[in-house]
């Protein structure tokens, strides 16, 4: 008789924000255990002491490892498991079995077993990381700074008609300048001394955002100087763009099989769209869309600034290409020229300062 603890096993792991349900089957698909943790540090143990129940545990399939799975996958991974980053179930399947944890938990067990989870998670714990945190909140900081100046001037529309006089004109430097300085009352009772008030609040606002994005800017500058100084130096690369597709291909290398797995995650890879007696590609909107706008940005540097693009562009367009199928080319070139330089960075920063950059 087989010993059911020398049977080969798969794990699943559902993620959530306070708990996580951890499943395993075997080989054939049997369920043979569930159980639910919470994300804790003792919750962590309890999950890996569950797997070790089965010692011919072969992998295990885990949900959300950016995100609500990043500490258990570097615990479960910590302890030498296999660990492979699972999708969402299917939608199908969903409509017609529900959805429950129990049921998220088998999936990603089945998945693994099956084959279709087969991307090792990402690091979480690297360059890439550092450059996530940092850029997200240099994000945020710009969209709070131009909410922030949009309610200084929605303000200053609806003020009184003397406030509005004494900074009509300005542009937005001065006008922030002369703003924070300004001494309304500290104790505002009317209208106008309550707009004033606001104001000057709202002004500092703004020079303490620009203060921390600029901060940000200077860190993540210096990451990339320091960890891809070939990435950088790509003509139209700037922190922002490096940072963005650097984030996108994530911590682990081997997560990029080909420069054309690249593309298609970045969404510049040309999608069929023939029927019948026509034959074209159209554009992939599918894909990392903030690392897709990256890419443009680059592009549109270079259609402005750089010479041999703009000659590419006049040659492609005496073609008959348009413009949006023109950017298109351009950003999938770019995909090819900046692949090398991304997976070199992340495998071996002080390799990249050594490899050769064509303009």
């Amino acid at each position: 008789m087989v010993n059911e603890k020398q049977i080969k096993v798969y794990g699943g792991i559902d993620t959530h924000a306070d708990t996580h349900h951890i499943a395993v089957i075997d080989a054939a698909g049997q369920r043979l255990a569930d159980v639910e943790v919470p994300t804790t540090a003792a919750g962590y143990q309890a999950a890996l002491r569950f797997l070790r129940t089965w010692p011919a545990l072969v992998s295990v399939g885990i949900e959300c490892t950016g995100s609500y799975g990043a500490s258990v996958t570097r615990v479960v991974r910590e302890a030498g498991i296999e660990v492979f980053e699972v999708n969402r179930p299917n939608r199908f399947d969903r409509r017609l079995r529900g959805k429950t944890d129990v049921f998220d938990a088998y999936s990603a067990a089945e998945a693994v077993l099956s084959g279709r989870a087969t991307a090792p998670p990402k690091g979480g714990d690297g360059l890439v990381e550092s450059l996530r945190v940092l850029r997200t909140s240099r994000s945020s900081a710009l969209t709070a700074r131009t909410a922030t100046i949009n309610q200084i001037k929605g303000m200053l529309i609806a003020a009184p008609e003397q406030l509005r006089a004494r900074y009509r004109g300005l542009p937005n430097t001065k006008l922030i300048a002369a703003l924070a300085t300004s001494r309304p009352t500290k104790t505002p009772v009317t209208a106008a001394e309550a707009t004033a008030y606001s104001l000057r609040l709202l002004a500092r606002r703004w020079l303490d955002l620009t203060e921390q994005i600029q901060d940000l800017t200077r860190h993540l500058k210096r990451l990339l100087e320091d960890h891809a100084p070939a990435l950088m130096g790509v003509f139209g690369c700037g922190p922002d763009t490096a940072a963005q597709l650097l984030i996108t291909a994530g911590d682990n290398p081997e997560r990029l099989r080909c420069e054309a797995a690249f593309a298609a995650l970045t969404g510049v890879s040309p999608i069929p769209a023939s029927s019948g007696k026509t034959n074209r590609h159209r554009l992939n909107r599918a894909g990392d869309r903030q690392a897709n706008s990256a890419l443009y940005h680059i592009v549109i540097v270079r259609l402005r600034y750089d010479q041999a693009t703009r000659d590419y562009a006049a040659r492609r367009t005496a073609e008959g290409k348009t413009k949006m199928e023109i950017v298109r080319c351009l950003k999938r070139y770019l995909v090819r020229q900046l692949y090398p330089l991304i997976v070199r960075t992340l495998q071996d920063p002080s390799e990249t300062s050594t490899l050769e950059i064509s303009q």
